[in-house]
């Protein structure tokens, strides 16, 4: 009943879009496609250089290099390459999408594209989080082209600013010309800016953007649940159980977001090694099309852990 009422708030919008009839114009560059299911655990389709229309949507950009089917007068994307959601061992799945690793807020027949887009569709099982309102695996995203076609100030607040791991971050995201305003923690409140928390959870945890993590993906979106005490990280399945309880020396990279705020990334862990250990996970490689990722023994554990995970 819950993706039910999700899906009737966009349709009106993505039906209105679709039939508009939006004439030619100039072409969307360096945009990307990337298609996967089970929360990027399998990848069906990474295009670089996909076919893009002028005055491109992303129902359109999907419609041009893949086989697709829709519902609900074509606001609704039921089936990619004969992939379709439903049920799948009993359980709801469906295709979502992401724009520069943020959850569509419309339908993708009213989302436009824009130069430099990252679009991820990801087909999945949603009975543990209805909605996963960001993700990592888009990374430098969403901080090079934004959200919406707006570039947001950058923000990295750090436990212990002259840190290591503090530096890493900052450094990596200034290789991809990111402007970066280095900060302590709960030290500022700035709207409209991409926050990244670096440091334990113990120093972390204590900002509001961030509670969800305690509670699970339900709240957070985020495939993990941090301890009370973060001294321990569970590292959950799909169905939101605990495959993997993981201690000392374990980072996470995650991201979240309360309501209709900007997502909060975290560079965080159980303990200084484990925040080293996050750092050090954050660059493009490690992180592509992972939803959210865990470091143990500074191996990477995708989030959620999938079956041969465990």
């Amino acid at each position: 009943m819950r993706r039910a009422a999700a899906i009737a708030l966009v349709l009106g919008v993505a039906a209105a879009a679709s039939g508009c009839g939006l004439g030619a114009g100039k072409k969307p560059s360096a945009t990307k496609l990337t298609i996967t299911r089970d929360f990027g655990g399998k990848q069906l389709r990474e295009l670089d250089a996909p076919k893009v229309g002028g005055n491109e949507t992303v129902m359109r950009l999907l419609e041009r290099n893949a086989k697709v089917t829709t519902r609900y007068g074509g606001g609704f994307v039921q089936s990619i390459d004969g992939l379709s959601g439903g049920r799948s061992g009993g359980r709801p799945t469906d295709w979502f999408y992401y724009v520069n690793g943020v959850e569509a807020s419309k339908g993708a027949a009213a989302t436009g594209l824009r130069g430099g887009d990252r679009v991820w569709w990801d087909r999945h099982d949603w009975s543990a989080a209805m909605r996963v309102p960001a993700v990592v695996g888009s990374f430098p995203e969403p901080f090079v082209h934004g959200i919406d076609g707006r570039r947001l100030p950058v923000r990295v607040e750090c436990a212990t600013p002259g840190s290591d791991p503090c530096k890493q971050v900052s450094k990596r995201l200034a290789s991809y010309d990111v402007p970066v305003a280095i900060g302590g923690l709960l030290t500022a409140h700035v709207e409209e800016t991409l926050r990244i928390l670096v440091g334990p959870w113990t120093a972390i945890g204590q900002d509001h953007a961030v509670d969800g993590l305690e509670a699970g993906p339900g709240e957070s979106g985020v495939y993990a649940r941090v301890a009370k005490d973060g001294r321990s990280i569970a590292a959950l399945d799909a169905d939101g159980h605990t495959a993997r309880t993981l201690g000392a020396g374990t980072g996470l990279v995650a991201a979240t977001a309360i309501a209709d705020e900007r997502p909060t990334w975290v560079v965080t862990g159980t303990d200084e090694a484990g925040v080293a250990s996050a750092a050090r996970a954050f660059e493009e490689g490690t992180l592509s099309n992972r939803f959210a990722l865990a470091v143990s023994d500074d191996l990477p554990v995708s989030l959620p852990v999938g079956e041969g995970e465990r």
